[in-house]
Formats: C-alpha cells, sequence, structure tokens
C-alpha cells in the first residue's frame, strides 16, 4: 500500500464530472489497484476513488487512474508532495464474519424460504465492487433479492445493504432487486430506517432454523 500526503488537484471525468481544488490530501493507493482520495474531514467517506481494477500511471508530478473498459478517469496533480511511503501489508485477512452471522448465513442459505417467502438461492458471498452480499436469490417472479445478515440489525447495517443495492442496480438487468435485512435481533432506528428505503426487515432463530427448537407459536384470544 502507497500512503502520499501531498497538496494536490483532483479532477474526475467519466459518467460525471468533478474537481477538487488545491488542497493537502491524504492518497491511498492499494495493492488491489483501488485509489481513495481523502482530507481531514467528511468521516471515513473518501473525496473522490477508483475502485479496482485499474490501471495507474504515474508520472511524477501527475497521478492518471483509469479504469478497462471505461472512460472514467482521476486525474491527480501533485503540486507539493509532503510524504510518500509504502509498506508490505502482507497476505490480506478479510474480515471474517462472528460465528452467529456465520452460522445464520449458512442456515438461511440451506433454506432461504425460511424468509417467509419462496425464494431460490442463486450464490452465498455475491461480490460487488464494494464487498460481497450474503446470500443473493430470486422470488418466485424471478427477480432479484439481495439478503444481507446480521446478528443484530442496526442503522450501519441497513446503510451497507442500501450501498449494495446501488451497486446491484447499475446492472439493467438487476433493477428491480430488492432488499432483505435479516437478524436475530433488529434495532427500532435501523426498522424505521429500511421502512423508509422499501427494504424488508426480518428477525430469525438460529436454533429454530436449525430445527433444534420448534417455533413459538403465539395465540390470539377472540
Amino acid at each position: 500500500m502507497r500512503l502520499i500526503v501531498a497538496r494536490c488537484e483532483v479532477s474526475y471525468s467519466g459518467r460525471v464530472s468533478a474537481v477538487l481544488p488545491e488542497a493537502v490530501r491524504l492518497l491511498i493507493l492499494k495493492g488491489d489497484g483501488s485509489v481513495l482520495v481523502h482530507d481531514d474531514a467528511g468521516g471515513y467517506k473518501p473525496l473522490n476513488w477508483m475502485t479496482a481494477p485499474t490501471f495507474l500511471a504515474d508520472e511524477g508530478d501527475r497521478l492518471v487512474v483509469t479504469k478497462p473498459k471505461s472512460d472514467d478517469a482521476l486525474e491527480i496533480r501533485l503540486l507539493e508532495v509532503l510524504s510518500d511511503v509504502e509498506h508490505d501489508m502482507g497476505e490480506s485477512a478479510a474480515l471474517q464474519k462472528d460465528g452467529v452471522e456465520r452460522d445464520l448465513q449458512e442456515a438461511l442459505a440451506a433454506a432461504p424460504e425460511s424468509l417467509g417467502e419462496p425464494l431460490t438461492l442463486v450464490r452465498r458471498e455475491w461480490q460487488t465492487e464494494i464487498g460481497p452480499v450474503d446470500l443473493m436469490c430470486r422470488d418466485s417472479d424471478g427477480e432479484w433479492v439481495a439478503v444481507e445478515v446480521k446478528r443484530v440489525g442496526t442503522i450501519e447495517a441497513v446503510e451497507q445493504l442500501t450501498r449494495y443495492l446501488d451497486f446491484i442496480r447499475r446492472d439493467p438487468a438487476k433493477a428491480g432487486c430488492r432488499g432483505i435485512l435479516v437478524a436475530q435481533r433488529l434495532k427500532p432506528q435501523a426498522v424505521a430506517l429500511a421502512d423508509s428505503r422499501a427494504l424488508r426487515c426480518i428477525t430469525v432463530d438460529l436454533d429454530v432454523l436449525r430445527g433444534e427448537r420448534e417455533p413459538e407459536l403465539t395465540l390470539f384470544a377472540a
């Protein structure tokens, strides 16, 4: 990974155009080809970025990042380099789901219809440019359904599923993809946000999914 702190100007061209005026910024050039432009505000989100795969042309005072089979281009003019270091990060150790999430995902992959509709699993860990969707399914009408599995459903989980759907729906064939957030426990704020975005929220019990315990029956008095 290469980290550059520099006074620079950044311009992006492609589907839209954007320009960042001269300022000191942190440039992250990752080994997988991703390039991110950060400043010292705005939280974790980069000001601009280019996801892998990319081509990088280093012209000394200018970095040009392009994507194969695309007109997207990120041009970074280096006006003053304050720091330029590289680090060997070793082999990637991707973030692993905790045991409960992993077990929930496996159980739901084996029985996607337990989510209350006749779903058919297409693939586990469906890759997008920003990470894998836990379960990619199709419903009885053949429409795509993205399922994100969490131990606890939070606002962050809703935001994550929303980002996945934004990428998936860029494919015209999956423009109608729906989203389902599944968790053992759902935070009320997460449910409210999901409802506002037309996302389903479902609570599940791992022991019931495994057949180790019968579902609780609710009695309704007349």
